[in-house]
């Protein structure tokens, strides 16, 4: 079973008890956290698909980590130009556990 939501507009598939690394929320280590904008739930041969959103589904995920990525260069070269800029960024991110997948008929 496996349900797709939206966090820092992006998507994510999240499966229970799996481990999942988020844009940065704001929100210290050990909370638990409810995502609401699911936009699909899927289950063997059930899948429900939200229209844009499913009314009632909440995945239940404790926040285990936060962090920085490994830094990434940015090059801006033009050959025989004498032009070269360089610069760096490490992007914030939040590990997040998923606990539980329900939906308003109840767990699935």
């Amino acid at each position: 079973m496996y349900a797709v939501f939206i966090s820092g507009g992006k998507q994510y598939k999240a499966i229970k008890n799996q481990v999942i690394r988020l844009e940065k929320l704001n929100c210290p280590i050990g909370t638990t956290i409810k995502f609401d904008k699911l936009l699909m739930i899927s289950q063997k041969d059930y899948t429900i698909i939200g229209e844009p959103f499913i009314q009632g589904g909440i995945i239940k995920a404790d926040i285990q980590n936060h962090g920085r990525s490994k830094k990434i260069k940015i090059i801006k070269f033009n050959r025989r130009k004498h032009y070269k800029k360089q610069q760096g960024h490490r992007q914030y991110f939040t590990d997040v556990k998923i606990l539980d997948i329900n939906h308003i008929q109840g767990k699935i």
